[in-house]
C-alpha cells in the first residue's frame, strides 16, 4: 500500500473543480476524467469532492484529510502510462485491505504480478524475504507458495506490462470497481447496493442477487433514508422497489454516484437545460458535469 501526503495552498473559496485540477497537474494526469477526490464526511462515511461547489462548503473541519485521485470510474481500455499506473495502485490498495473479494487462485495471480512489477523476474529468496515483509492480501501466509509458483512464470515481463496483466486479471473479477453500500429491503433483509456502468445492482454479501440496468429505471430518487428505484412498467414486479440505507447524508451519497454514473457513462453531452430526468430529485440540485 502506497501512501503519499502532499500539501496544496488554496483558498477558501476555490471551486472543487480547481482544485482537482491543480492536484492532476501535480501527478501530471492526463486521462483525469476518471478519478475523483474523495474524503471523509462528518457523518463518517466516505464521499466525492463536487467539482462545482467550493470547497469551504463542502469541507466543514480544517483537519480533513484528502485521498486524492481515487478511481471514480471503472473502465475496461487501454490508458497511458501514469493512468495505469494509478489504476495498478488502486489495486493494490483494495486487495490489501480487502474491499476486493476474489478467490485465493485470483489473489495469487494478482500478487504474483505485482511482484513482477516490483522486483522483476523470480529469485526464491528474495521473493520468500519480501511476501515476510510485504502484505498483499489479508490471508497471504496461506497463499505464499502459490504466489512464489505463479511469479515463476512471468520471468522477462517488464513492470509496464505486469502492470497491464494486473489490469486485465482484476477487470473480470465479479467485484473489481464494486463499492458496496450497505441497505435493507423492502422485508427488512440485509442487501448491499452498487452502481457500475450498466446500472444498480444488488448484493447479498458477495452474490449478485439483481441487476437494474438504465434501460430498464424510469426514476432514481431518495427520500430521508429511503433510497428508490423506480421501474418502467413491468408484469412480473412491482414497478417501485425502496431500500434503507444507514441515514439521510449516506443514501444521498450514493444517489449522487449513480447520478455520476449515469451522466458518465450514457449520456453523449452535457444537458443544456435543466430539467426533470431519470435521476432527478426533489430536494437536491446536484448535477454531475
Amino acid at each position: 500500500k502506497v501512501t503519499m501526503k502532499t500539501q496544496f495552498l488554496t483558498p477558501q473559496k476555490v471551486l472543487g473543480g480547481d482544485f482537482f485540477n491543480k492536484v492532476c497537474g501535480h501527478l501530471k494526469l492526463l486521462e483525469k476524467e476518471y478519478f475523483g477526490l474523495e474524503f471523509r464526511h462528518h457523518g463518517g462515511n466516505y464521499v466525492w469532492l463536487e467539482l462545482l461547489k467550493p470547497l469551504a462548503k463542502q469541507i466543514k473541519c480544517k483537519s480533513t484529510y484528502i485521498r486524492y485521485c481515487t478511481i471514480d470510474f471503472i473502465i475496461v481500455a487501454k490508458c497511458v502510462c501514469v493512468c495505469r499506473y494509478l489504476f495498478a495502485l488502486q489495486i493494490k490498495q483494495d486487495l490489501s485491505n480487502g474491499s476486493l473479494t476474489c478467490n485465493d487462485n485470483s489473489a495469487a495471480l494478482l500478487v504474483s504480478h505485482i511482484l513482477q512489477s516490483e522486483l522483476g523476474d523470480y529469485d526464491e529468496e528474495l521473493d520468500c524475504q519480501h511476501l515476510e515483509m510485504k502484505q498483499y492480501v489479508p490471508n497471504q501466509e496461506y497463499l505464499d507458495h502459490k504466489i512464489i509458483k505463479l511469479h515463476k512464470k512471468h520471468r522477462g515481463t517488464s513492470p509496464a506490462h505486469s502492470d497491464i496483466q494486473l489490469l486485465e486479471v482484476a477487470r473480470k473479477l465479479d467485484m473489481y470497481g464494486i463499492r458496496p453500500h450497505p441497505a435493507h429491503d423492502g422485508e427488512g433483509m440485509r442487501i448491499n447496493l452498487a452502481v457500475t456502468h450498466s446500472g444498480v445492482l444488488v448484493f447479498q454479501g458477495n452474490t449478485k442477487i439483481n441487476t437494474f440496468s438504465w434501460a430498464k429505471i424510469r426514476k432514481l430518487s431518495f427520500k430521508r433514508k429511503h433510497f428508490l428505484i423506480k421501474l418502467h412498467d413491468q408484469p412480473s414486479c412491482k414497478d417501485t422497489l425502496e431500500f434503507s440505507m444507514a441515514s439521510r447524508d449516506v443514501c444521498k451519497s450514493f444517489w449522487k454516484m449513480c447520478v455520476e454514473y449515469h451522466a458518465f457513462f450514457r449520456l453523449a453531452e452535457e444537458p443544456k437545460a435543466i430539467r426533470k430526468t431519470l435521476l432527478s430529485c426533489k430536494g437536491s440540485s446536484f448535477r454531475y458535469r
